[in-house]
């Protein structure tokens, strides 16, 4: 009787399809895009048109450029899931130099293999997001048009394979990696040393996310050998319906030498807080600092090496759903004069970011 019921409402144009039906027919890839244009002006007005060198992102000078355009495919099912994503860009230019031709513009190749039917436990290889930070490439997700210094000077990719376990409420993210290096694809040339990273999320209210990753790792030739150890605390609160509040601290050590005892040491502490007004307006400011004195991150050849603060405030407008617009300026100040401007050597560096991004 169903049968013959289904067969008259086809032939009015009528359709019935059940839930579980559905869920069959449901096609486990999906397909998206982001393009990020962008023009910044560095009233230091560098000759080449690049931005200062701890800058990765969007540091162009008068030029409008894309910092990102990436177009990714997604396959998920309840077992198993995989990402791929090519791109271009600025930020993949400048961020994947160091990396084989053939993947500079890789954002992200991985595949994800669910290996408990009772707990959400899952192995992921390949090429993925770092683990460590709240800031990533795609600036639509970011408080901030630019990226901090914190951000552009750690990961913002890594190579390897991840374990992760996600609680059954969900308030708890555990995970540990095997890793290739710091923001790594191929390996040095010489080294054989296994890097190491962990991270431990933690969410106990909705509004509320409390993060600390981790990395152990050598980056030199194994004859040089420098053990590395990193940690990224971060805090993120949603204070109200219109306000955030994001908190970080980086602190990282490397020695001095190969199995020495002392160790360089690096932190920077960040505070960025965002509020919206209205459902189509965006705005943000932030307070950051970095401290690299003896040049493990950033080398500066000064008395004081890299010794940096920072502030910046910023105006986004939501032009569609899927569209933004954004406006920040921002200006840096260090003790010692590891700027330029019109040529002669300055303690600030101060510049105007524009920014129109798309999502797809």
């Amino acid at each position: 009787m169903k049968k013959i019921i289904n067969i008259a409402l086809i032939a009015f144009g009528i359709t019935t399809v059940s839930a579980q039906e559905t869920e069959k027919t449901q096609s486990p890839f999906t397909f998206s895009g982001y393009v990020e244009t962008y023009y910044s002006y560095d009233f230091g007005k560098p000759d080449n048109h690049v931005r200062p060198g701890f800058i990765y992102s969007h540091n162009k000078h008068n030029e409008v450029n894309l910092n990102l355009g990436l177009a990714k495919v997604n396959y998920a099912t309840e077992n198993v899931r995989g990402n791929f994503a090519l791109m271009a860009g600025t930020y993949a230019q400048y961020n994947l130099a160091a990396e084989q031709d053939l993947l500079k513009n890789v954002y992200e190749a991985n595949v994800g293999v669910k290996i408990s039917s009772k707990h959400n436990l899952w192995i992921d290889a390949g090429i993925m997001p770092s683990h460590i930070g709240f800031e990533s490439a795609i600036g639509k997700d970011c408080a901030t048009l630019t990226r901090s210094i914190l951000a552009d000077n750690s990961p913002y990719y890594e190579a390897g394979v991840k374990i992760g376990y996600t609680s059954k409420n969900e308030k708890w993210y555990l995970a540990a990696m095997y890793l290739n290096g710091w923001q790594r694809i191929q390996k040095i040339d010489g080294n054989q040393t296994p890097a190491f990273g962990t991270q431990v999320t933690y969410k106990p209210t909705a509004k509320t996310t409390l993060n600390w990753s981790t990395y152990v790792g050598n980056e030199q030739p194994d004859n040089v050998k420098k053990w590395r150890y990193f940690n990224n605390f971060y805090g993120q609160f949603k204070v109200s319906e219109k306000t955030s509040l994001i908190a970080g601290f980086d602190i990282g050590a490397q020695q001095k030498a190969t199995e020495s005892d002392q160790y360089d040491v690096w932190f920077a502490p960040i505070l960025i807080a965002q509020y919206k007004p209205t459902t189509k307006i965006q705005l943000a400011a932030r307070a950051e600092y970095y401290a690299d004195e003896k040049g493990v991150i950033i080398a500066t050849a000064t008395p004081n090496g890299f010794k940096t603060y920072g502030f910046s405030t910023n105006f986004d407008y939501l032009v569609a759903n899927n569209v933004m617009f954004r406006v920040e300026a921002r200006t840096l100040n260090s003790k010692d004069d590891i700027f330029l401007k019109n040529t002669d050597p300055s303690n600030q560096n101060v510049f105007l970011t524009t920014a129109l991004a798309i999502s797809f």
